[in-house]
């Protein structure tokens, strides 16, 4: 598989399509208001909920491989050059357990709506912009320690920068989205006027979410130039019980074919003397 820079690029429009596409389908139906709503909201309702669910699965199993690429990457850079293995194998090994986490947080916001199970929701939009915050500082760590191997200078500066953003807005999300929630007298939110109380801190907080939802998928395509020189080879697949069946027919084979053992001489007969 040598196209793998195809990987990032796929998972940037997957979502970026998604996230538009549920957002233009949710004013059309009427069940959100145009005046920027939370993602989740404008994919609460079916038909575009279930659309929404269906394309975050595939762009997760998507995020997940190039998580996994990201990570075998830096192995094997590590098994190149042995001042690597001291910096970045400790922390590319969690890393990738912490990008394995954020995408599972966002398969459950995908399928989780907030209106069926709030908690679950909340849950996996922690898991989602909170591991995905400290997995994006963790590769912006290990595009510096890597340098000058692969990549530049710049798109480590890159990385470190977006990082900041999602941190910042991250926060944002959480505070005034509680405050909003809070100040909130509406009947439903995901139809939030101004005259339901917490206008302000709602609008914010949907913002927020949207560049934070927006700077992730950036941050994945940063990753395209540095996959143009990867190619991953299909994995070994190994069947056991034949393999067994092979190693005992080597073994009769092995001794069908060997040199008799040389049989014991029959022992020298010795002079008798009569008397």
């Amino acid at each position: 598989m040598s196209y793998l820079y195809l990987l990032p690029i796929s998972v940037y429009l997957l979502f970026q399509v998604t996230f538009l596409g549920t957002y233009i389908a949710a004013i059309v139906q009427g069940h959100v208001v145009p005046a920027i709503p939370y993602i989740s909201d404008a994919a609460t309702y079916s038909p575009e909920s279930c659309v929404f669910g269906q394309l975050i699965n595939m762009g997760c199993i998507l995020l997940g491989i190039v998580v996994y690429v990201r990570f075998r990457q830096i192995c094997v850079l590590c098994e190149y050059h042995a001042d690597l293995r001291d910096s970045t194998w400790k922390l590319n090994s969690r890393a990738l357990w912490v990008g394995f986490g954020s995408c599972l947080g966002i398969s459950i916001v995908a399928n989780f709506q907030e209106t069926n199970v709030r908690v679950v929701h909340l849950c996996g939009a922690f898991l989602c912009f909170g591991l995905g915050t400290v997995y994006f500082w963790m590769q912006a760590v290990i595009s510096y320690y890597i340098q000058p191997y692969v990549g530049t200078m710049f798109k480590a500066h890159i990385r470190l920068f977006l990082s900041v953003v999602c941190t910042i807005f991250f926060v944002v999300v959480a505070v005034t989205g509680v405050i909003s929630h809070i100040l909130f007298r509406g009947e439903d939110p995901r139809k939030w006027y101004p005259s339901d109380g917490g206008w302000k801190y709602h609008v914010a907080s949907s913002i927020s979410e949207w560049v934070v939802a927006t700077t992730f998928c950036f941050y994945i395509l940063t990753f395209t130039d540095e996959f143009r020189s990867l190619s991953l080879e299909h994995p070994t697949l190994r069947i056991i019980e034949y393999e067994i069946l092979v190693e005992n027919d080597n073994v009769v084979n092995s001794q069908a074919h060997s040199p008799p053992a040389p049989s014991t001489p029959p022992p020298t007969p010795r002079n008798v003397i009569l008397l």
